[in-house]
């Protein structure tokens, strides 16, 4: 017989024992709670295990949880956006138009299938003219126009160092497989998918006329020439530190790290203007392209761009081609069915264009109520940090300061843009996939591109407002919580209680974001968001200290045996975890819910607060995402990021009774104190 735990019919505090009954139809939680297992083992499951029994992830899905949820609502809600738009129609260049016309030739199989790869013939045939390295690196640089990286990766961004001005920035980069490691590591899973890797190399050299052993053998050519790539790389820990990735060169001395590419030309042809220098990330991968690039067969290099156009286009080409880049990619996703055409399209139309859809989204699902609630929630979250900080006892005075200056200055964006892009100039028709992506892509690189030599635009967002996400961006100092970053499926707004959404939004989102600007990265950055240490030299050591605790818990998580969590690559994301916990319930212990101590489900505010946050991280992830999730991903795995902060937290140790021999227990000498 299993063994019942009713959170809600057991007194664990005073508090709890104090309560009055809030009358409230709707309880988020009944779906979700498993009761047979005990809260103080473990938690995540106690909080979401019933909802992942009932909720089996989808045959064409990697993991499922709250967030797919949401997005899959969302899906349904732009579909309906582009469907009317492809019936109305409007307008060369207007909001009906773009969407309706990407939309239209998106889901226009027969046509894809009858067009194949035409669109990506100019590309071939430049592919097929290069004889040196003069005109291979050029050809590089082309396709880097349509967002095809090959060789090493580029982008636009804020000077690390002056959060003025726009910069060009060079990284390490070129590898078909997701991280460096999957090159090396000699276990049996990444040893096969590396066999499937050239496999999968080959097949796509097939589809495009070449015969099978010569597609082979180019294949194997291609995990060469990449593994070599993959040796002068860094790793995922090393490439966290943003002092020894920041190496400003100017353009004149870019010879000196790699004498074998002709840079003037290269960034010319990038339409890298209006400035005499780059950012180089990692010196010693440019410095050893010299050998790589002198060192393979050109007949190689030529092998290596094919591969890398078509399968960076495979979504948008024959079934063939997408079938065979989602077969592959079920090492790394676990998915068992493709997903169908419309969700497909659909995400490529958001990666295209998604403010544009998002203006349509919001004017529909987003009210402004919900957005002055959040914004007070902001407020209130900000205003508990610096209480904390005010009182750390780790922190000098003139540090303490300084930290106040920079929580004071984090700009919040919440809900959408103040001022929207504009798309103007984008090219989108009805005729080709193929060739709406290419245009989309070459809209991207020149709207990056022109920000170079002009006013930082501090209005601009990353994310677009129907995305169930946020960020924090060290360099502009910004916090930013898209509309949907607030939903719970099934339930309105108004319908949700302050103890839960502080927990799920308070804690796992708000705090989550703002403790990212004093993480071992954030904190590296001062109030205007340039790289700068403003800590004093026994402030800095004594935040090491603490954050190697954390480190070394994480590391003790092991998912898999022999598989442990990454506790160095993942420390920032995890201080920001137990940050946001923190000032969620600081900043929730002020409101009238708390103070009302009001039963809602038979649940204290505070039981609700940690169900609240536990719901926010409600995923059930296949065992092929988890481990290159573990490889490629500085996020802790979703049970990790609830069962690891919360046996750190001595609120969440009273409100459930955890005590010495539960397994989330942790003596008070290992538990993490930072903010």
């Amino acid at each position: 017989m299993k063994k019942i735990y009713l959170i809600s019919i057991v007194c664990f505090s005073v508090s709890s024992c104090n309560t009055k009954t809030a009358e409230n139809p709707k309880d988020v939680f009944a779906a979700n709670i498993d009761t047979t297992v005990n809260p103080a083992d473990d938690f995540f499951l106690y909080a979401n295990g019933k909802w992942i029994k009932n909720n089996p992830i989808p045959a064409e899905e990697s993991s499922w949880g709250i967030g797919n949820v949401v997005d899959t609502l969302n899906q349904g809600r732009l579909r309906e956006i582009s469907e009317a738009a492809a019936k109305e129609g409007g307008p060369e260049g207007s909001a009906t138009q773009m969407i309706g016309d990407f939309w239209t030739a998106a889901m226009d199989s027969d046509r894809i299938e009858k067009q194949g790869t035409e669109y990506l013939k100019p590309y071939f045939n430049e592919i097929n003219a290069i004889t040196n390295i003069p005109s291979f690196i050029n050809t590089v640089s082309d396709l880097n126009k349509i967002r095809v990286n090959a060789l090493f990766s580029s982008l636009v961004d804020l000077d690390d160092k002056n959060s003025e001005e726009m910069s060009f920035k060079l990284n390490q980069g070129g590898l078909g497989l997701p991280e460096r490691d999957y090159y090396f590591n000699k276990d049996s899973s990444t040893t096969n998918i590396r066999k499937a890797y050239s496999a999968h190399v080959a097949r796509i050299e097939t589809f495009l006329g070449r015969d099978s052993l010569a597609a082979a053998e180019s294949a194997v050519h291609i995990l060469t020439l990449e593994t070599s790539l993959a040796k002068v790389s860094r790793s995922l820990a090393d490439l966290r530190d943003p002092y020894s990735n920041y190496h400003k060169i100017a353009i004149t001395d870019l010879g000196k790290i790699s004498s074998t590419i002709d840079w003037g030309s290269l960034l010319k042809n990038m339409g890298v203007t209006k400035v005499d220098s780059v950012i180089v990330g990692q010196p010693e991968f440019f410095k050893s392209l010299d050998n790589i690039l002198n060192s393979t067969p050109i007949p190689i290099w030529k092998d290596y761009l094919t591969y890398r156009l078509v399968n960076f286009f495979s979504g948008a080409l024959p079934e063939k081609y997408g079938i065979e880049s989602f077969q592959f990619n079920q090492f790394f996703s676990g998915a068992k069915e493709r997903r169908p055409r419309w969700k497909r399209a659909m995400a490529a139309e958001e990666t295209a264009m998604g403010e544009l859809l998002g203006q349509l989204y919001v004017k529909r699902y987003f009210n402004e109520t919900a957005k002055q609630r959040y914004e007070t929630m902001a407020e209130a979250i900000r205003s508990a940090y610096k209480d904390r900080i005010q009182k750390l006892r780790w922190m000098s005075d003139s540090t303490k300061q300084k930290a106040i200056l920079k929580l004071e200055a984090i700009k919040k964006k919440i809900g959408y843009p103040d001022i929207w892009k504009n798309f103007s100039g984008m090219q989108i028709g009805k005729e080709s996939y193929v060739q709406n992506m290419i245009n989309v892509n070459s809209w991207w690189h020149r709207y990056d591109m022109n920000k170079l030599g002009k006013p930082v635009d501090r209005n601009e967002w990353s994310m677009y407002p129907q995305t169930y996400n946020a960020y924090y961006d060290p360099d502009r100092n910004e916090m930013v919580f898209p509309a949907a970053a607030f939903i719970v499926p099934g339930f309105e707004d108004k319908d949700l209680d302050d103890a839960t959404m502080y927990g799920y939004v308070g804690a796992s989102t708000i705090g989550h974001e703002i403790t990212h600007g004093f993480d071992d990265q954030g904190r590296l950055y001062d109030a205007k968001g340039n790289l700068h240490n403003w800590w004093t030299k026994n402030d800095s050591s004594e935040f090491v200290k603490r954050a190697a605790v954390i480190i070394n818990q994480f590391d003790g998580y092991e998912p898999f045996p022999g598989v442990h969590v990454n506790g160095k690559a993942s420390q920032g994301e995890n201080i920001a975890d137990l940050g946001g916990l923190e000032l969620g319930i600081e900043a929730f212990k002020k409101t009238d819910a708390y103070k009302k101590n009001e039963l809602i489900g038979g649940l204290t505010p505070m039981q609700r607060f940690f169900l609240g946050y536990a719901l926010s991280w409600l995923y059930e992830t296949r065992p092929e995402r988890m481990k290159y999730q573990l490889m490629v991903d500085v996020h802790s795995p979703e049970k990790y990021r609830v069962i690891g902060p919360l046996s750190n937290l001595e609120e969440f140790y009273s409100t459930f009774n955890i005590k010495a021999g539960d397994k989330m227990y942790r003596a008070d000498s290992v538990r993490v104190h930072i903010w």
